[in-house]
């Protein structure tokens, strides 16, 4: 795995799930998000390098260019809070396989990433 695309990919299921909460609280607007955080604008979460800016640009390669099985397998690694094992199982496929499709998302969102800055 590629350490600067795991934190993307933390980054962006930490948005994702902030994402969720604040669409059921309060709706999806940018006034509704600055009054879930108090007026205050988070650019980036806990210090990390990953600007909250960049949770929407994984968003999308991952939703647009990732085959199905590696979607799959990025979405249960981050967005799931089941245990590995069932992680595995909910993606059909061996705990081998399930890391194997996980370096090979990682490899695709990074050159994706690598693309989009050129």
């Amino acid at each position: 795995m590629i350490p600067y695309i795991d934190e993307a990919l933390q980054r962006w299921a930490e948005a994702q799930a902030s994402e969720a909460d604040c669409a059921s609280n309060m709706g999806s607007s940018v006034i509704a998000s600055l009054m879930a955080s108090q007026g205050v604008l988070n650019r980036a979460a806990r210090g990390s390098r990953v600007l909250v800016d960049r949770a929407t640009e994984i968003d999308w390669i991952v939703r647009k260019h990732l085959p199905p099985e590696r979607r799959q397998v990025v979405i249960e690694q981050y967005c799931s809070d089941r245990p590995q094992s069932e992680k595995w199982a909910a993606c059909g496929c061996s705990r081998a396989q399930f890391y194997r499709r996980l370096g090979q998302a990682h490899k695709a969102i990074e050159s994706q990433l690598l693309k989009r800055a050129a």
